[in-house]
């Protein structure tokens, strides 16, 4: 599990802002909702997921209200979690 969350987080500090973070395996970054709405995680080991949020005051929103993933470069990592 180490050498993974290792490998994630070097992705994350490599990708140019979170709209580069890949959406597909083995990383797959994805938006959470409900009570982790704002909230974003990369898979691990199955069920553990890397969970980490956008650290930017405002966040960087679309003219839509949502998130604006190109704009976002900077991230806070919060847990490595079994969610599910």
């Amino acid at each position: 599990m180490a050498k993974k969350i290792k490998n994630r987080i070097a992705l994350l500090e490599a990708a140019e802002n979170l709209e580069d973070v890949p959406t597909t395996a083995p990383c797959r970054r994805h938006e959470l909702g409900q009570n982790r709405k704002g909230q974003f995680a990369a898979d691990l080991e199955h069920p553990y997921r890397l969970v980490f949020r956008p650290n930017h005051n405002p966040l960087p929103r679309k003219a839509d209200g949502g998130l604006n993933l190109r704009k976002i470069t900077n991230i806070m990592i919060l847990e490595v979690e079994d969610y599910h």
